[in-house]
Parts: C-alpha cells; structure tokens; sequence
C-alpha cells in the first residue's frame, strides 16, 4: 500500500499546476512544512526587499519616505492587494493594526450601525478565544448582551433584537469551514449585520465577500498569505457602510485632514476610516512584498488543490495509520472543509514533538487535536503521504 500511495503522490505532483510555486519559498529539505495555518514559509524575494526598505528607504531617504515611497499609502495599497483574494472591490479593505483590533472595529462598527433597540450580538461559540474576549468587551462598551452558539444554528436564533453576529469563517481547531453564504443571507434577512473572521480562510479558499454582501471581515496576514510573523491585519468594509462606519478608535491617520491637527475628529472617506495610528511600515512593505507570490495565481486553484492534498493526506491517514489510534475531527465533505486535516490523537501533545523531530512540522492544540495545516502554494502530494507515513510510525 505504501508503494501505491507514493506513486499516486508522484503522479499528483507531475500534474499540480501550482508545484512551479514551491520555488519561490524558503524551505527546509527534508522537511514537510504543514504549519502554515499558523505561520506561512518566506517568500524567497522578500529579504531583498526588505534590505532596500531599511538600508535606502529608512537609511538614506529617511523621513522623505513617506511620500517618496509610498509609505502613506501602504495601508490602502496593500488591501487593493488583498481585495482580490477574499472577492472584495477595490477601496473596501485598509491594512493595519491586529486582528484583534480589528475585529474590535468591526463588531462595535456593525453594533452602531444596527438600530437602537437591537440589544443582542451572536458569536461563533467555537471561535478563537480573543475573538469572544473582543465581542465581550464591545458587548459591555455598547450596552449588548453576548448569546454564543454554534454557527449552525445561528439562523434559527436571529430575531428582532440581533444587532451583529460575529463567526470564523473556518474553525481554527477543528478545520470546519462554516456557511459563509448562508449565514449572512440569514442575518441581513433578521435585520442584522453580519461579520466574519476570515484568518484561516483568507489564500486558502473563495470567500466572496462581494458576492455574498458580507457586512464586515477581518483578517491576519502571517498564514496563508505569508506575510511573515505579526504582520499587519486588515479590515473589510462594505461600500455602502462606509460613510456610516463609526470606528470606536478614531486616529490622526483615519481623519480627513491627518496633518491639520484639528481638536475636533472628522472622518476620512472610504476604508481610510478603518486606520488609526502611523503604520507599522516594515512589517507592512514585507507583506506587501510577499503577496507578489499570488501574481497569476487565481483562488479557485488553490482550492481545488487544498481539497485534493486534504483527500489524499486522509486516504494516507486511514491506509498508513493503525485503526483506532487517530480520528479525524475534520468534516469530510468538501463544502464544510477548510485548507487543514485535524486529527484527535491520546497524548496528542508529545506526538507532535516527536513527529516535528522526524521532519514534519505541524502543531496541537489541547486536548487531543493534531493539526495539519496544508498551503497549496508549497505543499505537495508528497508531503503529504510522508507526513501520514511518519505519522504512522510513530503510532504504530
């Protein structure tokens, strides 16, 4: 069976439109990289990029870098980058700040949007810690009250007092890739506004935000867009909300006339609102370096790829490794997958340890979960029968 499945891989690489892209990252041999759902691989380009950033744009050109470079601008110019990739217009996305923040911008934004006597926001009961923490602080800041429950059943909990919903868009522990589409159509059909987490979708799959009316998105850019560790966040808003988002953190960089200095806060037009303070220059014109790996590549590529690696990984799982020992917590059916393979595993946290040694590199998350994150743009076939194989090894 191991013969099979390695010649199965080989035939799948031959084939795979997008293995000419492995190049372009800064890889280890020998290692099989199934962590980019946590962090993406450098792009190979980028530390050149990043050496003219400091050495000649900071070093030399200094304060006049601003304009000269294009530093003032970074934040639009990187979200027209973005846009893209998660189906949005041009104008619609603004890079800064952390995901957190964002989301914070977000649901108080959606909340002052939603009529006065709308008292409720809905979220995600499954969604990463600090996005509840956030929605827990808005809550209290707005006069709502928080109501978590699964995404599933989110639209038959929608009513009269729901001013937002907040849910991920694919479920950081188990990979679950909930009803985008669907939920939104629900909650603008209550009266509602919908606003979704986007930081393990976003380079893995089609989000469609256009498409589907989302109200409000964030997102992280260290993951599937690769933009390196703590790279800047960004945030999505609707066209037409725009002249009414009322950002709960007005700054200097979001006002009308940043360099008047006025007492009195006027807004900027168009997703310039969403910024706050001064850029975070480097580590933005890293991202934006980085996301020239995505010049010519369309999403719906990556997707079929994703959805093939994640099939051929559990066809390894269930060939390689013993019966019983692991259990994929992942849905199987492709409309509710995202771009990784999670598996409850006992003693899950040394497991990992001990796989990482064998060169592969995924992660866990308490109590039980393996997770394996697969990035379409790096990972082959290949890598992923090894990574069951070694799996297997280990369990056996």
């Amino acid at each position: 069976m191991s013969e099979v499945l390695a010649k199965k891989a080989a035939a799948l690489d031959a084939a795979d439109e997008l293995a000419g892209h492995r190049d372009l990252f800064v890889l280890d041999d020998g290692v099989v990289y199934l962590d980019g759902n946590s962090l993406g691989a450098l792009p190979r380009h980028v530390p050149a990029r990043m050496q003219d950033v400091i050495a000649r744009e900071w070093g030399q050109l200094r304060i006049r870098s601003w304009e000269e470079s294009g530093w003032w601008t970074a934040p639009e110019r990187v979200g027209d980058r973005i846009a893209p990739l998660i189906g949005a217009p041009a104008g619609s996305v603004v890079v800064g700040d952390s995901t957190s923040v964002n989301v914070f911008k977000a649901l108080v934004g959606a909340v002052r949007l939603a009529a006065d006597d709308r008292d409720e926001i809905l979220v995600d009961d499954s969604t990463f810690p600090t996005d509840g923490y956030v929605a827990e602080s808005a809550a209290r800041m707005t006069g709502r009250r928080i109501r978590a429950l699964a995404p599933a059943d989110i639209p038959a909990a929608l009513g009269p007092r729901t001013a937002a919903v907040l849910v991920n868009h694919v479920d950081y522990r188990t990979g679950r890739l909930n009803d985008l589409p669907g939920i939104t159509a629900a909650v603008q059909a209550a009266g509602a506004l919908a606003v979704w987490d986007l930081c393990h979708s976003a380079g893995a799959l089609p989000v469609g935000l256009a498409a589907h009316r989302v109200d409000f998105a964030v997102g992280c850019t260290y993951k599937y867009l690769n933009g390196g560790p703590g790279s800047p966040a960004y945030l999505y808003v609707r066209d037409d909300h725009q002249p009414r988002f009322d950002t709960p953190l007005p700054g200097w960089n979001s006002h009308e006339d940043p360099f008047g200095m006025r007492p009195r806060y006027v807004p900027a037009e168009g997703a310039v609102r969403g910024r706050v303070g001064t850029p975070d220059i480097l580590s933005m014109l890293a991202l934006e370096s980085a996301l020239d790996v995505w010049d010519g590549v369309s999403v719906e590529a990556v997707r079929a790829k994703s959805l093939a690696l994640t099939d051929f990984f559990l066809e390894c799982v269930e060939a390689h490794v013993p019966a019983g020992r692991v259990a994929s917590v992942t849905p199987a059916a492709h409309a509710e997958r995202g771009s990784q393979v999670s598996l409850s595993c006992e003693g899950a946290g040394e497991v990992m340890r001990d796989l990482t040694a064998r060169g592969v590199v995924g992660d866990f998350r308490r109590p039980d979960v393996l997770r394996f994150g697969f990035t379409p743009l790096y990972v082959g076939f290949a890598d992923a029968e090894r990574a069951a194989r070694e799996l297997a090894a280990l369990l056996g």
